[in-house]
């Protein structure tokens, strides 16, 4: 049987349901209960409970589901679901197709072994967060958008001028590749490294308190990470190892960008010297930050995802039809 994808009546708020582990994925959802949209956030990680994850999800009566790494879902787990579903890839993996596939960084390589557990046939759309996986993805789910991963309205905060010494911070796991950048910082300056997920109040208690956030890739290849969005929405100046793409954001304007651990630390000691040193970078990094707004990003992809189906169908289990 056709899947029914059930879009809202007119005056009905569009029910919106994400699915993700939580500790990443609750900062980049939608949390919003209004006649607009209302929201639902169900916490699930590779290898929980997927039974108990589709009956939270039928209890809220979704128009459309989001899943943060589509990967994680078990096959026919969705299957019946009368929702729209999307699946938005989060991780980094190869880029442009199989020959560079084969000569990639190995945790690339491990990444795309991880993608391919997904079950294509359960999703209608596909989003990227950064183009130029494409090639590569296509392989196993083809994708039909990519952008950056919005961030939750509540991390919106103004580029305030930094009054006295300006607190410093990198958020993210250890790896040699990071440590090489991080080794000098955290001996000569007051560098907070959380090396552990944080989410809720206690990420939004560290989000207020920092005014420099660091921003370094997983390992040696390049990528753009959604802490990046994330730290500019909350004012912070950032940071960042070179990032690929940019996603329109530019570098010595919107950013500052760095490539080698001595460039890392010369900035840091300017701003920890002169916390005023770069306040119109922190400016415009925040209003460039506008456009990963969560209430502006994920109704309006929602909207043209359920357009595109309408008009072209779809690859999920069992086909389309539309129920209004």
């Amino acid at each position: 049987m056709a899947p029914v994808h059930r879009t809202p009546r007119f005056g009905e708020p569009l029910r919106l349901a994400f699915v993700g582990q939580q500790t990443y994925f609750e900062a980049c959802a939608l949390d919003e209960r209004s006649s607009r949209v209302r929201t639902t956030y169900v916490d699930f990680r590779e290898g929980a409970d997927a039974e108990a994850m589709r009956a939270a999800l039928d209890r809220f009566a979704p128009h459309a589901v989001v899943v943060f790494r589509p990967e994680i879902v078990p096959a026919h787990a969705f299957d019946g679901l009368a929702a729209l579903t999307i699946g938005f890839l989060t991780e980094p993996i190869p880029r442009f197709g199989p020959t560079h596939s084969r000569k990639a960084h190995p945790d690339l390589r491990r990444r795309r072994a991880d993608l391919l557990k997904a079950d294509r046939e359960s999703f209608d759309r596909i989003v990227a967060f950064d183009p130029l996986i494409v090639p590569t993805a296509d392989e196993i789910l083809p994708v039909w958008r990519a952008l950056p991963i919005p961030v939750a309205d509540r991390f919106y905060a103004p580029a305030a001028p930094i009054a006295g010494a300006p607190r410093l911070a990198f958020v993210g796991r250890s790896t040699p590749h990071r440590e090489e950048f991080l080794r000098h910082p955290k001996h000569e300056l007051d560098l907070l490294h959380v090396a552990f997920g944080l989410h809720g109040a206690d990420l939004d208690a560290l989000l207020a308190d920092v005014h420099v956030a660091i921003n370094l890739h997983n390992e040696p290849y390049p990528s753009f990470e959604n802490r990046v969005c994330l730290h500019l929405a909350a004012g912070h100046l950032v940071v960042s190892e070179t990032l690929s793409p940019t996603h329109g954001l530019e570098p010595g304007i919107d950013y500052l960008e760095v490539s080698e651990p001595d460039e890392l630390l010369s900035v840091l000691r300017t701003v920890s010297r002169h916390p005023g040193a770069y306040q119109r970078v922190r400016v415009r990094g925040r209003r460039k930050a506008e456009q990963y707004r969560a209430s502006r990003v994920w109704p309006r992809l929602v909207a043209d995802a359920f357009t595109d189906v309408a008009a072209f169908g779809t690859e999920r289990r069992g086909g389309v039809r539309t129920a209004y």
